[in-house]
């Protein structure tokens, strides 16, 4: 990972991150630890061997708890879990996603409560669990992860765009919700990043290069390039920022 900014005030956070052990979420959980945060992060999968790695090169190991984010009762569980391990959660990040690729003739109901189930409720409800601590502590932050591809209107993955917007519009009602307690809740929307997955399942030299052509800056993205905002957001030097859904897209989409 390149060198990230300091943010003295995550230094010792307790922190928790969705879909912490593969892709953006691995980076952003070493991304808070080497801040020094108290980083707990949860997976379906099993990511000890991910999290053993970083106890070895740092003092702050993360803990990982297994936790499959459609299980409400489960993902409330990590929260308190995380809570009773770091003290009370003053920095969510709901990262895990699944862009999964469909049609709309091809969506049925359970294809719908699966996506909406991984891809908004558990947001929602990681919100919910979180912020009654954050209040108690008078300050938090909430970072949702959204995406360009519904600000773009892209095809392809019609369940997936949805949900996206619903973020968005979510993290702006709740940023008004939580505001009076000191909590502040911001998305970002990142544009193609070339994770293992995305290399494996979806992107092609041609697809690649056409996506770079819309960028204003030549270059694809990297699950690093996400972690400097995200730490930004979830820091006190962006204490005033709050409802705002942040592009980290190379120049696709723009807003103002």
């Amino acid at each position: 990972m390149t060198n990230q900014a300091l943010f003295p005030d995550l230094d010792g956070a307790s922190v928790f991150i969705t879909g912490g052990g593969s892709g953006i979420g691995a980076a952003l959980v070493e991304g808070f630890v080497a801040q020094g945060a108290r980083v707990a992060f949860g997976d379906i999968r099993d990511s000890r061997g991910f999290a053993n790695d970083l106890g070895a090169r740092f003092a702050n190991a993360p803990l990982f708890l297994e936790c499959d984010i459609t299980d409400t009762e489960a993902l409330r569980r990590s929260l308190a879990e995380a809570g009773a391990a770091h003290g009370p959660v003053t920095v969510l990040v709901n990262n895990a996603a699944n862009d999964d690729r469909h049609t709309l003739d091809a969506v049925t109901p359970e294809y719908w409560d699966r996506m909406m189930a991984v891809n908004l409720k558990a947001y929602f409800f990681a919100c919910q669990a979180a912020a009654p601590g954050m209040a108690a502590a008078g300050r938090g932050a909430i970072v949702n992860f959204s995406s360009i591809s519904y600000i773009m209107g892209n095809a392809g993955y019609p369940v997936y765009t949805a949900a996206n917007a619903a973020i968005t519009g979510m993290t702006r009602s709740l940023a008004r919700e939580l505001g009076p307690q000191g909590v502040r809740v911001n998305a970002v929307a990142p544009g193609w990043v070339l994770t293992e997955k995305q290399r494996e399942l979806w992107a092609t030299p041609e697809g690649l290069a056409d996506h770079l052509s819309r960028q204003c800056l030549p270059e694809h993205l990297m699950p690093e390039d996400l972690v400097g905002p995200v730490l930004f957001l979830a820091s006190q030097t962006s204490r005033m920022i709050t409802g705002q859904c942040i592009a980290v897209d190379g120049g696709v989409v723009v807003s103002g």
